[in-house]
């Protein structure tokens, strides 16, 4: 944790600022909260309403308890090393997507990512030239981003924190990120808001999108309408989130709707379509069949630039 990361924080309870006492840990000097530090990672969630070691809402706790657990592998943590080649181009893709008309504000700028997990977002941010902050409410994914970083050579900094109460002072950061995050929240229009708050420059969302095919998704079974987390998946519109960056003064940039369809871990028909003959061919379908209905895809992502 450097000097540089405690001054863009702030209170999550009343927003002011915090400094480094002696012992590990961050103190308040306006309200007198105090915060724990893990192996250099502040824990910066606000006490649940009832106060300090009332539980907080059920869902956070389901949350917070599932991706606390010890992963069965690390492909979490390597991927897209380790991945069939169609994987780890689709992982790109995707990133290429969410940073539409963004590409010339990261290098230098301070991103922070939101609901960041094991740090793959960091990554692609990171390797883009930015500064990265990651954030997540799961002090195990963290964790888990700090190992990809330790074993990859990433300089991300690392914090736990509630999306909808995010701990960082106003405009403090230069674009906020957030990737498959939001329909994990029972409030996402309130991180929104957060992030809005937080960034100087610019925001970026990509989320699975409410569309006709993401409903005959799961119906098939092919997408999840409660995940293995507990949480009921919050499939949003390209309106809603444009409308409510708009309310903070950004502007849309390139939002839009793509399709995209992959699996955690690889399958049969990703490794075989990874072979050297065939991932042009792939690559190329996926391409074609988005220029031609993406518009009706299952994902959204809205870049937007702060105007006011």
């Amino acid at each position: 944790m450097t000097s540089d990361l405690i001054d863009l924080l702030a209170c999550p309870v009343c927003g002011g600022a915090l400094t480094l006492r002696g012992h590990p840990g961050l103190d308040c000097h306006t309200c007198g909260a105090r915060y724990q530090v893990d192996a250099g990672v502040p824990i910066l969630l606000a006490p649940a309403p009832g106060g300090a070691g009332a539980p907080r809402s059920s869902h956070k706790e389901a949350q917070i308890a599932f991706f606390d657990a010890d992963p069965a592998d690390d492909f979490g943590v390597t991927r897209p090393r380790g991945a069939p080649a169609l994987h780890g181009w689709l992982l790109g893709e995707k990133f290429r997507r969410s940073i539409l008309g963004l590409e010339d504000l990261l290098p230098g700028a301070t991103a922070l990512t939101v609901c960041g997990g094991s740090g793959l977002d960091a990554e692609f941010l990171a390797r883009a030239g930015a500064r990265v902050v990651l954030t997540d409410i799961s002090l195990g994914v963290v964790r888990q981003a700090a190992e990809r970083a330790r074993r990859f050579g990433l300089d991300v900094e690392l914090v736990v924190a509630d999306a909808e109460n995010l701990p960082f002072r106003d405009g403090s950061v230069d674009v906020t990120y957030v990737h498959d995050g939001l329909h994990h929240l029972e409030r996402p229009a309130l991180a929104l808001a957060e992030m809005a708050r937080i960034s100087r420059r610019a925001v970026s969302v990509s989320e699975p999108a409410s569309a006709f095919a993401t409903s005959a998704a799961v119906r098939l079974g092919l997408a999840e309408h409660r995940e293995e987390a507990g949480n009921v998946v919050r499939r949003l519109t390209l309106g809603e989130i444009v409308s409510e960056l708009a309310t903070h003064g950004f502007e849309p940039v390139a939002p839009h709707r793509y399709a995209m369809y992959y699996r955690h871990w690889p399958g049969r028909a990703v490794r075989l379509l990874s072979r050297p003959g065939l991932l042009p061919l792939a690559t190329g379908g996926f391409l074609i069949a988005n220029r031609l209905a993406g518009r009706f895809g299952n994902k959204l992502a809205v870049q937007a630039i702060r105007v006011r």
